[in-house]
This record gives structure tokens, sequence and C-alpha cells, in this order.
């Protein structure tokens, strides 16, 4: 009798866990995969959110940038996969948002506290970068000239390293600041005043 008792809050319990096992299955199966090209985020100044709670941030929040970091994954990058002479979301997925927390200078232009999406159009020897008004947009399809508030110039500059996944970085300058863009062999550096 005790046997049977035993037996049946086994199977009662096993059938339970197993039930539970499979709700929780489906629920896992709802939620979206992770994404090939992570999001990230850069700081000026650098690292600010950890200097802040460790109450070492020496300088206020001047500017952040969220983007998606693609990988190289042997693929050709300038010249392929981004093509040349075309707007390009800069990065993967969601277009590049950079934020700035105070008025700052790209090119001599002035441009408002506020948040803006980012565009490139690359060629070989340079970079248009654009910094346009629109945000919340997937990719470039969505790209309208007309909303833009600066585009300005860079050289590209070669580098010895290959940086497999696309980094974006802020450095400090004499001016300001320098968003630091770089993948596969290839950088640009974009000056901000600040």
């Amino acid at each position: 009798m005790k046997k049977n008792s035993m037996m049946k809050k086994i199977i009662c319990l096993t059938t339970l866990l197993l039930v539970s096992f499979i709700a929780l299955l489906a629920q896992q199966s709802s939620l979206p995969p992770v994404d090939k090209s992570p999001v990230d985020i850069s700081y000026y100044p650098a690292n600010y959110p950890v200097l802040k709670i460790q109450d070492k941030a020496t300088e206020p929040l001047a500017a952040r940038v969220i983007y998606s970091r693609p990988k190289k994954e042997g693929r050709t990058i300038f010249g392929g996969l981004v093509e040349y002479g075309k707007v390009w979301r800069l990065g993967a997925n969601e277009a590049t948002e950079i934020e700035f927390f105070k008025p700052v200078k790209i090119g001599g232009k002035k441009i408002n506290k506020g948040r803006y999406t980012m565009y490139a159009i690359i060629n070989e020897s340079s970079w248009t970068i654009i910094i346009n008004k629109e945000t919340d947009t997937w990719g470039q399809f969505k790209y309208d000239m007309k909303k833009d508030i600066v585009r300005i110039d860079l050289p590209v500059q070669k580098m010895q390293e290959v940086v497999e996944s696309m980094a974006m970085t802020f450095e400090k300058s004499t001016t300001g600041m320098n968003l630091v863009i770089a993948w596969d062999t290839i950088k640009v550096v974009l000056p901000v005043t600040l």
C-alpha cells in the first residue's frame, strides 16, 4: 500500500516537472534569439556610467553612441558588404544613434543637444558621415536627405590590425572629443567640438 502511494507521488511529481519544463521551453521559444550583431554603447567621457556609480566622474556626460556591431567573418567589407557610394546605416540592424547632452559643433556646424541618427557614405579614400534628425529607424531604407543636419567628409586611415567586430569609441581631443569608427583594416575619426 505504501509502495503504491509512493509510486503515485513520484509519477505526479515527475509529471509536474515535465509539464513545467515543457511550459518553460514554450515560453523561451517565443523570445527572440541572440542577435548576430549585438548592440553596444560608447560614452564620452569613456565608461561614464561606471565612473558615475563609483563617484569618479570628473566631467559631465557629453555624448553617447548606440550601434550594432557586425562581424567581418571572412567577408570583404568595404566595396563588398558595404557598397561604395551608397548610404549605410553605420553598423547593423537599427540605424546608429548618437546623442549629445550639450550643444556641440561638427564640421563648424552647431548641433543642439539631442538624439540623432548617423549614416555614412563609404568610398575608398574617404567617408561622408551624416548626422540626421530622424530617429528610431531600422537600417537606411527610410533615409531622407532633407533631414540631414550635417555632412562631413573624413579621410580613411588604414590600420595594421584587423578589427573583427565593428567598433566605435570616443577619445579626448584638444577641442573636445573624437568619435573613432573602425572595422576591418579601416578607421575614420569624427572630430566633435565641445
